[in-house]
């Protein structure tokens, strides 16, 4: 019995999101326990790796037990592409960025005003097909700014000219817009439980709306700003007179700027917004993981002011203090005051900087410098 209670006081709970462009969440996790060992051989270490919704949110599910499907989608601009949900005992995890994601875009390449969430529709379909009774779809890191149209097209949707015709693909179509009808929707949307999950509140359209405040990183011009916010704004217009007064309504709701406006469209879709670490916490198991552990360690890529507004290690650190468990953090980059940092639960940061000052080494070699980074967090907790 002593010994079981030696060994409980030594459990550490690894619940990390990725370091982007380094490493995977769970590759975070391999190389954390890695260095952790190296001080403490028989450390009895359970690693959950997190996300809060954005790109990476299917491999933590994954990683987590649920089992992954492939299907082939539309991408951003059309082309077919193999995108990926899991799922688990009916409960389905659907990440936007799979089918109409930046990443989905050739190198350099930005199509502001034409890039479709269609892809991210036909996940949701594949999840209806595959006996989802609650579908979790997270948002974010999207190369689109079309309010969802793609997206509720490939659910049934349909969105016409003043000839009768389609409008073309992406924010810019909207425009264009004289006619939506939602009557051919997927009747199986009436009876999933859909949980639109973003780290973002941003309204749709306005000065904090989804082409103000995300159009630039998706490649969009001053003016191509001011064309789209304008498209998504007509938009809601005339879903209006489709949909009723709930359309004006969930325009100014919080995640309808969500990913381009694609939170919009779920909103019509019926779903309830949540803070998506908040989603991916309860989806994961983390309130039976957190019970077990004695020290929680978080972290990302770079800690910095975004990771105070519902980014993973906000989320993770939030909920265990509540639990009344040490947290710390590792990172590649800290970008906060030390007082900020405990102000959000997290006792102290381990950067890689703080073990190898070159930044392109860090990220480089993000693995072996985690792990050395690790064995210091041992050496400081674990002793």
């Amino acid at each position: 019995m002593a010994d079981a209670a030696v060994d409980e006081t030594r459990r550490v709970l690894i619940a990390a999101d990725k370091f982007k462009g380094s490493l995977t969440a769970a590759q975070v996790a391999e190389r954390v326990t890695a260095g952790l060992r190296r001080v403490v051989p028989d450390l009895r270490v359970e690693a959950l790796p997190v996300a809060d919704g954005g790109d990476g949110t299917v491999a933590a599910a994954v990683a987590a037990g649920f089992e992954r499907r492939e299907v082939r989608v539309a991408g951003p601009l059309g082309q077919e592409v193999t995108a990926a949900f899991a799922l688990r005992a009916g409960t389905a995890v659907v990440e936007m960025a799979e089918a109409s994601g930046l990443q989905r875009l050739p190198a350099g390449v930005f199509a502001p005003l034409t890039a479709s969430t269609y892809g991210s529709g036909e996940l949701l379909r594949a999840a209806l097909d595959a006996g989802a009774r609650t579908i979790v779809f997270g948002v974010g890191g999207s190369a689109t700014t079309d309010g969802g149209a793609g997206m509720l097209s490939a659910l049934g949707a349909r969105f016409l000219d003043g000839d009768g015709e389609p409008v073309p693909p992406g924010g810019g179509g909207l425009a264009g817009l004289a006619r939506a009808d939602l009557s051919g929707l997927d009747p199986r949307l009436s009876s999933v439980d859909l949980v639109l999950a973003s780290d973002v509140d941003n309204p749709l359209t306005g000065p904090k709306g989804a082409a103000a405040v995300y159009g630039p990183q998706k490649g969009a011009t001053p003016d191509d700003v001011d064309a789209l916010d304008a498209a998504l704004a007509h938009f809601a217009q005339v879903l209006e007179a489709e949909a009723g007064p709930r359309a004006a309504r969930y325009a100014v709701s919080p995640g309808a700027g969500a990913a381009g406006g694609i939170g919009y469209g779920a909103l019509l879709l019926g779903a309830r917004f949540r803070p998506g670490i908040e989603v991916m916490l309860d989806v994961l198991g983390f309130g039976p993981a957190l019970e077990r552990a004695s020290l929680v360690i978080t972290g990302e890529g770079s800690l910095d002011e975004q990771t105070l507004h519902g980014k993973a290690p906000a989320g993770v650190a939030a909920v265990a203090r509540a639990a009344g468990k040490a947290v710390v953090a590792v990172c590649g980059r800290l970008a906060l005051p030390e007082e900020r940092v405990r102000l959000a639960g997290i006792e102290r940061v381990y950067p890689l900087t703080s073990v190898e000052p070159d930044v392109a080494r860090c990220v480089a070699e993000a693995g072996p410098i985690l792990e050395r980074v690790a064995v210091r967090v041992a050496e400081d907790y674990l002793r």
